[in-house]
């Protein structure tokens, strides 16, 4: 069984076009609480707490959400552990329930959602993680980095099975504003254009893809973050065929 439950559930939603991962690894600094994540724009992602000390009944693991974001589950999946999510969003909170020491080797999963306005790249501010033991005396404190990731683009045009020209018009959708990249097979640049408002691309290959089977896919990028769409297998006729 997984640690937590909920996890393959969430971060199987997650896993096409989406970047949200848990921070790499998540593990104590300076001796205090930590936690990361990276969550694209308008997705859901998990943030795993580490460095809690050892702990008895009563104890309790709170998360305040960066400004702008909501906590929307507690999935860890342990006996002698009680989760709960604020009303509003804005914090929520594992508690030891008896039967279990938290330590250092315990993952603690928060899940958040991020705003679909929230910019790429960006780090999010005020995410705050305290421990506090069964009379309410603070323990621990810590904070979590939580970064706004970049959704994956798609490649929508040209179509995989058609027989093609050498210059297709390709297109797809992207985070509006990126810049988009679409490389073959052998990482050659074929074209890239800047996604419109809307997120909506499409480019031309200036020179012309060669002939035989190819394989195309898109690379969108925003303010250093990049993400990338599924490959798409595309077969270019012979010269002079189908201009």
């Amino acid at each position: 069984m997984n640690r937590y439950s909920r996890t393959t559930a969430v971060a199987g939603a997650l896993v096409v076009g989406a970047l949200a991962v848990p921070g790499a690894p998540a593990a104590a600094r300076d001796g205090g609480l930590w936690g990361a994540a990276t969550i694209a724009p308008g997705r859901e992602g998990i943030v795993e707490v580490a460095g809690v000390p050892e702990t008895t009944a009563g104890a309790t693991l709170t998360l305040t959400a960066p400004r702008g974001t909501r906590v929307t589950g507690t999935p860890l999946d342990a006996s002698g552990y009680r989760g709960s999510v604020a009303a509003d969003g804005r914090s929520a909170t594992y508690t030891v329930t008896g039967g279990a020491a938290a330590g250092q080797d315990r993952v603690f999963p928060f899940v958040l959602a991020v705003p679909a306005h929230a910019v790429p790249g960006t780090r999010l501010r005020d995410c705050s993680l305290r421990l506090t033991d069964g009379r309410g005396v603070p323990r621990a404190v810590g904070r979590c980095a939580v970064t706004v990731g970049l959704a994956g683009p798609t490649l929508t045009s040209p179509l995989s099975g058609v027989p093609l020209a050498a210059r297709p018009e390709i297109s797809g959708t992207a985070h509006p504003g990126a810049q988009v990249t679409v490389r073959d097979k052998d990482d050659r640049e074929a074209c890239a254009t800047t996604a419109a408002p809307d997120g909506t691309w499409a480019c031309t290959p200036g020179d012309g893809l060669p002939a035989g089977a190819n394989r195309l896919q898109a690379v969108a990028t925003v303010n250093g973050v990049s993400a990338m769409s599924e490959q798409v297998d595309i077969s270019v006729a012979e010269t002079g065929a189908g201009q």
